[in-house]
């Protein structure tokens, strides 16, 4: 049977949450080598959250559904995590208003303006070492593979695939934002926890997809 498009949203978001959960301890460890060492806590308690208050959200529509876990999210997630998290959830359902039937198209701009959030909140860009440099090229392969005729659980793999495979990239790099960046070439061959929470997302999403 064919999902609706909000029936999707709830699967990603179901799926997201329930890895921030089963993950919050190996989440926790990355960041602690040079990070703050709360990554995995704090998705751990915004997602459960959501979980928890699964059935009081607005599911009348996607951008009420991703609005009111933003909301759950402020309240949850403290420091900076919550403020970008927040942040990718509402600008993703403020840029899907209105639309009750989403195409691949409006799922890639939906997608790019959540990365945008992360961006005007917390003022990282691409090469930075965040979470976006799993995020963004996962959201490109997305695209490409769509552009170039294949399905959507084919285009999921690929950016899953992608964001690992970016996620390994970006681990030689300098950290340019958050904790990471003030103990300068150290944080050279360390993994970004936050793209390896993008990276293990997109991987769980894809396994969803695939099974249901």
């Amino acid at each position: 049977m064919t999902r609706s498009s909000l029936e999707n949203i709830e699967l990603f978001v179901q799926t997201i949450a329930q890895t921030a959960l089963d993950n919050e301890k190996y989440f926790t460890e990355l960041d602690g080598v040079v990070g703050d060492g709360d990554l995995g806590i704090s998705l751990a308690s915004g997602f459960g959250a959501i979980l928890e208050q699964w059935d009081t959200l607005d599911h009348n529509s996607g951008e009420s559904f991703l609005v009111g876990c933003a909301k759950i999210i402020s309240r949850n997630i403290g420091g900076t995590s919550g403020s970008l998290w927040r942040a990718a959830f509402r600008h993703a359902g403020k840029s899907i208003s209105g639309k009750e039937t989403l195409t691949s198209g409006d799922v890639v701009t939906m997608f790019r303006s959540a990365a945008d959030g992360i961006m005007d909140r917390g003022g990282a860009n691409l090469g930075d070492k965040t979470l976006l440099d799993a995020l963004v090229p996962a959201v490109d392969a997305f695209e490409k593979s769509i552009q170039n005729g294949v399905n959507t659980q084919q285009a999921i793999d690929t950016a899953a695939k992608t964001a690992r495979e970016q996620t390994e990239v970006s681990k030689a790099w300098v950290a340019k934002r958050g904790r990471a960046s003030y103990t300068g070439d150290r944080s050279k061959d360390t993994y970004d926890a936050g793209a390896v929470a993008i990276a293990t997302m997109a991987e769980n999403v894809a396994t969803a997809w695939t099974k249901s």
